[in-house]
């Protein structure tokens, strides 16, 4: 994986272009974020092949997972995983910049328990996450789309919110952390309404930030902005005779 800005970090369906809830803007890809790619990612680095994944094989044991979507720089992914060494973590973020800068970090801290996918999260929960994998689920801070004619591309939609459900573990969590009202308001709407998981502070309940999250760079520019961080724990019930996934999270839908 020696170009990872020229690699796209998706598949392309011939003759569709999916609604994704990213848009590449990569920025400045630096000499060090390139030698980590280089060097380190055949150590942390998970290549997405698009099939079920062995993570026992990938990890060298057998133990609780954390996955953690759109890490963005990592500060977040490399303090919980320093602080947890009984758990792996995995991450999954498409921007080179921030994978480069996480790989550098996990290579200082020796951190052997985190892989990390530079791809697009919702394929590698379809085709590499077993269902019932995951000990908990991770999603801080994503783009909030504001604009209407946007609001498509948010990542949580009800056909995600199943997909999630479906690799959770039965008691496992899902957590959310938002600083934008309205995004808060469609994520309980969602999943409030979604099978399988339970809001741990009621309907339209937030919580505290747990001590597990640091304190993100978003976080503290939504605050100096004025906005309220909402943390929202949801946590995974029962075990549904069938959670379906609607044929349009297993699908390209064209864009207009």
């Amino acid at each position: 994986m020696s170009d990872p800005v020229a690699n796209k970090p998706f598949t392309i369906t011939p003759g569709h272009r999916a609604v994704r809830s990213f848009v590449l803007r990569q920025g400045r890809f630096t000499p060090a974020q390139q030698r980590a790619f280089d060097v380190l990612w055949p150590r942390f680095g998970l290549d997405y092949l698009g099939a079920p994944r062995d993570l026992d094989a990938a990890f060298g044991r057998n133990a609780p997972r954390v996955l953690e979507i759109g890490f963005g720089n990592g500060e977040a992914l490399r303090h919980a995983a320093a602080s947890d060494k009984d758990r792996d973590y995995i991450g999954v973020e498409v921007h080179a910049p921030g994978v480069g800068r996480l790989l550098n970090g996990l290579g200082e801290d020796g951190s052997d328990h985190v892989r990390l996918y530079h791809h697009d999260a919702m394929e590698v929960l379809q085709h590499e996450i077993a269902d019932g994998a995951l000990d908990e689920v991770r999603i801080y801070f994503p783009d909030p789309w504001h604009k209407k004619r946007h609001r498509k591309r948010r990542l949580i939609q009800p056909e995600f919110a199943a997909l999630l459900v479906r690799k959770l573990r039965p008691d496992g969590l899902l957590h959310l952390a938002t600083d934008w009202e309205r995004y808060a308001e469609q994520m309980w709407e969602v999943l409030d309404a979604t099978p399988g998981l339970r809001n741990q502070a009621g309907p339209r309940g937030h919580v505290p930030r747990p001590a597990w999250r640091l304190e993100t760079h978003f976080e503290r520019r939504g605050l100096k902005l004025g906005h309220g961080v909402r943390d929202l724990l949801y946590q995974r019930i029962g075990i549904p005779e069938t959670v379906p996934i609607p044929a349009s999270a297993a699908s390209a839908t064209p864009e207009p």
